[in-house]
């Protein structure tokens, strides 16, 4: 079993920067994939970035150039880095981990249906 713990949200004005982070104890595995994925009231969870035991990884066009995924194994911990904050990006934000299997797709193909662990999720709100 994985436990993922996220935190780092919050409200912030757009142009406005956030940093989540997830406590992800995954690394059990030898191979995984881990993932930050969002969803906005009335919309599909949809994935926003990956990243696996090689360190590939995959951004949603909408947030490219914008956010960074990154992890630290030493702490065990998934980060993302936002910046340029638009009110589209407001949505409840998850990160998300399947044990034993890199992250072969593009996020924008995978659902939540292929991830096995969940976080409880952290609101991010953009406005002004």
């Amino acid at each position: 079993q994985v436990q993922l713990v996220e935190s780092g949200g919050g409200s912030v004005q757009p142009g406005g920067s956030l940093r989540l982070s997830c406590a992800a104890a995954v690394y059990t595995y030898v191979t995984y994939c881990l993932a930050w994925f969002r969803q906005a009231p009335g919309k599909e969870r949809e994935g926003v970035a990956t990243i696996d035991s090689d360190g590939r990884i995959s951004y949603a066009d909408s947030v490219k150039g914008r956010f960074t995924i990154s992890k630290d194994n030493a702490k065990n911990t998934l980060y993302l880095e936002m910046n340029s904050l638009k009110p589209e990006d407001t949505a409840m934000y998850y990160c998300a981990a399947r044990g034993g299997l890199r992250c072969s797709r593009p996020v924008g193909e995978y659902t939540k249906n292929d991830f096995h662990f969940w976080g409880q999720g952290t609101q991010v709100t953009v406005s002004s």
